[in-house]
């Protein structure tokens, strides 16, 4: 499933020269290949998650806001670029019509999204919207408008990047954390109606990765009454002691194919060490320790 974007593309009217029999061979090829959607797929995570899978022989459908700037997955051949702004409701229809006719779809991979950090009292109400479009209701109306094609096929899978921020939180992220622990719970409540159908439902919870996040994927709020709690927040966080987007894609490919009745998988080391402690001594004390750690006492 070659790229929408590149002159040698069939969609575009133009076909390369190829050997006799190579049409209907790749096609027969593609058709027994299992096929992944990806959101948010143009860096990170995303577009690591894209290679991955493409190189285990999976057809990739990479969706992204401007496809049309991206060089590196255009150049894969089963791997296929969409437009996709997960903030617009119609183009999310049409996307994913336009992915289902390109052929089954097995896993849809939800995993656009981004952070927001800086004082509750801080954060404009423009953010506010932004974070909830993003990463709440764009998750959710992606995986609407697939529902009926899993519900009526019997079987798919729906996979989301939470975080986790959606299973333990920081002071300075409570919209951030509110999206994130808004998709845990809807992700769990979702799969006891989605079952029966033959759907399955996932979330991934990474900790830190290491990516451009901090800069590119990172809106901020601020407030002089907080300024000594943003400081020692933000230098408390190093990306050396993060995980690749490559160990968390593992991570996704796991959940996508083990085939095992699991809701959640935490991602890497730190995730896994924090989440272990909460669930170890508990909400109250795990809270209280976190306090000390940014207010000392």
């Amino acid at each position: 499933m070659g790229s929408h974007f590149g002159y040698n593309n069939p969609q575009f009217g133009y076909f390369p020269r190829l050997p006799p029999g190579h049409f209907c061979t790749s096609l027969l090829n593609k058709n027994k290949m299992k096929t992944i959607f990806i959101t948010g797929a143009s860096t990170g995570l995303g577009k690591a998650t894209a290679k991955l899978f493409a190189s285990r022989g999976w057809n990739v459908i990479a969706t992204m806001r401007k496809p049309e700037t991206e060089t590196e997955l255009n150049r894969v051949t089963n791997i296929t670029l969409l437009p996709l702004d997960v903030t617009d409701p119609e183009q999310i229809k049409s996307t994913v019509q336009r992915a289902i006719a390109l052929g089954n779809i097995d896993v849809v991979f939800n995993n656009a999204g981004y952070g927001l950090i800086g004082p509750m009292e801080a954060v404009t109400d423009e953010q506010l919207t932004r974070q909830l479009n993003t990463n709440v209701l764009g998750v959710i109306r992606v995986t609407q408008a697939f529902i009926p094609y899993f519900r009526e096929k019997k079987s798919g899978l729906f996979v989301t990047t939470t975080s986790m921020g959606g299973l333990l939180t920081f002071p300075l992220s409570s919209v951030y954390h509110a999206t994130k622990w808004a998709l845990e719970g809807w992700s769990e409540s979702l799969a006891f109606e989605l079952n029966q159908f033959g759907i399955g439902i996932k979330t991934v919870s990474p900790g830190g990765i290491k990516t451009d996040f901090v800069k590119r994927s990172l809106d901020t709020s601020s407030h002089p009454a907080y300024s000594a709690l943003i400081e020692k927040l933000f230098a408390g966080i190093h990306e050396d002691s993060f995980s690749t987007a490559e160990q968390i894609a593992e991570i996704v490919y796991e959940a996508a194919t083990d085939e095992r009745d699991k809701l959640r998988y935490v991602a890497g080391a730190d995730a896994i060490e924090l989440y272990t402690q909460r669930l170890k001594v508990g909400d109250e004390a795990f809270r209280k320790g976190m306090g000390q750690q940014f207010f000392g006492v």
